[in-house]
């Protein structure tokens, strides 16, 4: 009898924070590629929902399991996205924010050692903290509050570097480090304090947006599209490309102008309420993406309006 013809995957990646809003679409753009993919999530922030189209995929696999303790697979990458990123879902619990930036990035440079596996992190435009330099190149160090109420991600996140440099110092470990600008998209979670979701939902729900300050402090905003393309690009450029290398959208928004943008496009009657700036709240936030053009090829094409068109619709059908 003639056997069924086996396909063979492209590798086996592995993505922790697979459940997470970035996750999901990473997870489902590897299975595209042709990939084995393995789901690490514990849902402290992130939702079944987000990887549950993808349960059906012969080559999805899924484990509930926090990165802060060991995990043994057998993997021929690892994107290493676990890390509550929202300040109030990385403030409620900022012990353990620290511990998984830190122990989270031992284990899975562990699980890359023992394997031989090619690893990159997703760091955080938060590593630069309040800058002084505008924009923010990779050579700048940042101006961070090491006490501060978001320190326990922004030098989490830092700590998580210095862990991936000396790996590769120490133990020749192929790594990879992207900086991520703010990004956006479906599947954001609805109550996770990000500026374009709050927007979003408020305007949706008719309740007036809230804007920190003046609205004057500035972002930019990558859809989550062109992000993994740069995540993608960056895992298969050589080996030689460790980074960091920022990833973001160079366009960049005052607050007040994005709050505008989204009550004009959700056609609401939504006010704007002005609320005292949080404690460390970064005045302006670009990145220059120089090196990932140079380097990865890469750039975003997603303009901001044509991103929140869609993230709009996913929100007006899920809340």
């Amino acid at each position: 009898m003639e056997g069924k013809k086996l396909s063979i995957a492209q590798g086996r990646a592995l993505v922790t924070g697979g459940a997470g809003f970035i996750g999901s679409h990473l997870c489902e753009r590897l299975l595209n590629d042709g990939y084995d993919v393995l789901c690490v999530d514990n849902y402290y922030s992130s939702t079944k929902d987000n990887i549950g189209h993808l349960l059906d995929n012969p080559r999805f696999e899924v484990i509930r399991h926090d990165v802060t303790f060991p995990l043994y697979v057998e993997v021929d990458e690892i994107y290493h996205l676990a890390c509550p990123a929202s300040p109030i879902h990385y403030q409620r619990d900022p012990v353990q924010t620290t511990k998984t930036a830190v122990h989270g990035s031992i284990n899975m440079l562990g699980l890359a050692k023992r394997t031989g596996a090619k690893i990159l992190l997703t760091s955080t435009s938060e590593v630069y903290g309040d800058p002084l330099v505008h924009p923010q190149t990779e050579d700048y160090w940042g101006n961070v509050n090491p006490i501060g109420p978001r320190a326990c991600y922004d030098e989490g996140k830092r700590a998580a570097e210095t862990l991936f440099f000396d790996y590769q110092r120490q133990h020749d470990l192929k790594i990879k480090v992207v900086r991520l600008f703010n990004t956006y998209g479906p599947r954001m979670h609805p109550h996770d304090g990000r500026v374009v979701s709050n927007f979003v939902v408020s305007a949706l729900n008719g309740k007036p947006l809230t804007v920190y300050g003046q609205g004057e402090q500035t972002r930019s905003f990558c859809y989550v599209s062109d992000l993994i393309d740069g995540l993608i690009a960056m895992m298969r450029s050589d080996d030689s490309v460790i980074g960091p290398i920022n990833l973001g959208n160079p366009g960049e928004f005052t607050i007040g102008e994005l709050a505008n943008m989204v009550i004009e496009m959700t056609g609401t009657d939504s006010g704007i309420e002005y609320l005292p700036l949080p404690q460390d709240d970064p005045i302006r936030r670009q990145p220059d993406i120089t090196r990932a053009k140079t380097t990865l090829g890469w750039e975003p094409t997603i303009a901001l309006r044509e991103g929140l068109n869609t993230t709009i619709e996913y929100f007006r059908a899920n809340i």
